[in-house]
């Protein structure tokens, strides 16, 4: 799913009217759609993956957290390095490697390859997503901006919902590498309409990339992942996993030590993290998208692995969620506007909890009418609460010299709540029968219980008014 704050990222840009806005308006919708529709469509095909190439459920992880990884980790690096070398190039670099990315992922010969070409996808996207929404914020200004970002996140929101249906069908017509191979139009037109209408921007005076920190981030989120997987698996918390975990938590420190001494030249500026109230929002987005994140990589394999689904049903099953949203969003932001984003922020999130506890009724011949769609709808109306007043209450929450990077930093933090959720779920994908079951709804009681403490966050650390 889509962060919220991708928009506050599109709204922090200065802005100028474009001499071809449509064509960059279409050119950004394209670039950033690769990026967010992806991860769905591969979630939908993780059983038909598994079965291909021989995967165990628990390796099966690491297809969407190869991805996921360098996204989460590279996400800040990659808007600073079109600061500097400038926005469309890098644009354009990161849809190219993107696309050759998913040649290579269809085209695996076996699960080594398809990951190493899932982390270089996951890297074009970090590069291209951060990108493409600056030049989307730099290409308009007053209400045409407001304009141009609501065709791009209903485009995007419609892109979300045909996605796991698209590749769903796909699956089962053509098989899974088909998924991989839809984006090689789309990143083409993305390429074409970039060359044709965008014109080179990037900062004056842009601060030094902070290659250090992204390196730390990096390794040290790939070391925690790890580590988190091997101890979530079948193999348990051997020695090899908790020295993993605690290698990753180490780089992790370091990396924070290495961006305090940069001050305002770090990718993760620690300043940002002055004011509660984004402590606050920090910590709901990550535990609020990790649940997500989690039940979006578990909820169809569920449907396929036990209930019987077919993948194109499994991709169907979701399609409420998107549609939902986009109906929701725009009434629960007008509430925020008026009574604030403290009180939706911490409904939203008990809701989605609730959802979650529904969702843990799944099981063998499951009724969709009465078990799979009330936790579907029921956590569309938590998430929309969520998802909309996010970004005001971010942008609202640092100072407006800071508001790009507090921005993408709470869309990476969500992106790498799904990592880390993910990781934890392998010994649920490695699962079968009854234990499947079983495991599946251990993790939705879990990932409830990660809504609940994202809501307590909200409750004790944002303000009680925080009007738009």
């Amino acid at each position: 799913m889509q962060p919220a704050c991708d928009q506050g990222q599109v709204l922090a840009c200065a802005g100028a009217q474009a001499a071809r806005p449509r064509l960059v308006l279409a050119a950004t919708i394209l670039a950033s759609s690769l990026a967010f529709i992806d991860g769905s469509v591969t979630n939908v095909g993780l059983p038909a993956i598994g079965r291909s190439l021989g995967a165990g459920g628990d390796v099966l992880a690491w297809v969407v957290n190869a991805y996921l990884l360098p996204l989460s980790a590279l996400l800040l690096f990659g808007g600073a390095a079109g600061d500097r070398y400038g926005r469309r190039r890098m644009l354009i670099l990161g849809v190219t490697v993107f696309a050759v990315a998913s040649a290579v992922c269809a085209a695996a010969p076996n699960l080594a390859v398809l990951l190493a070409a899932r982390g270089v996808q996951g890297g074009g996207a970090a590069i291209l997503l951060p990108n493409s929404l600056a030049i989307l914020g730099g290409a308009f200004e007053g209400e045409a901006r407001g304009r141009a970002v609501g065709v791009w996140a209903a485009v995007g929101a419609m892109a979300g919902a045909i996605g796991p249906v698209l590749g769903g069908w796909l699956i089962d017509t053509t098989g899974w590498r088909a998924i991989f191979l839809i984006n090689l139009p789309v990143a083409a037109g993305a390429v074409i309409l970039a060359l044709v209408a965008v014109t080179e921007a990037r900062d004056e005076r842009p601060v030094p990339l902070d290659a250090a920190g992204a390196a730390l981030a990096t390794v040290g989120l790939a070391a925690l992942t790890w580590g988190l997987t091997l101890g979530a698996g079948p193999g348990g918390w051997s020695p090899t996993a908790i020295a993993l975990a605690a290698a990753g938590a180490v780089l992790m420190a370091l990396f924070l030590v290495v961006e305090h001494r940069k001050g305002e030249g770090a990718m993760m500026p620690l300043a940002l993290f002055g004011s509660a109230e984004f402590v606050g929002l920090t910590l709901l987005t990550l535990l609020d998208y990790a649940a997500l994140g989690g039940m979006f990589v578990l909820f169809p394999y569920e449907l396929i692995r036990a209930v019987g689904y077919s993948a194109t049903a499994a991709g169907a099953a979701l399609l409420p969620f998107p549609i939902l949203m986009a109906i929701a969003s725009p009434f629960v932001g007008q509430i925020a506007g008026r009574a604030g984003s403290r009180l939706p922020l911490i409904a939203g999130s008990l809701i989605v909890g609730l959802g979650l506890v529904l969702a843990g009724r799944i099981g063998p011949h499951a009724n969709y009418w009465t078990t799979v769609l009330p936790p579907i709808l029921v956590m569309a109306v938590g998430m929309s609460g969520v998802a909309s007043p996010l970004t005001n209450a971010v942008l609202s929450s640092v100072d407006a010299r800071h508001t790009g990077e507090a921005s993408g930093l709470n869309s990476a933090v969500a992106r790498a709540g799904g990592l880390i959720a993910t990781a934890l779920v392998g010994g649920v994908l490695a699962s079968s029968g009854a234990a499947l079951t079983a495991g599946f709804r251990v993790a939705m009681f879990a990932f409830a219980g990660a809504t609940f403490a994202a809501a307590a966050a909200g409750f004790g650390l944002l303000r009680r008014q925080h009007r738009a």
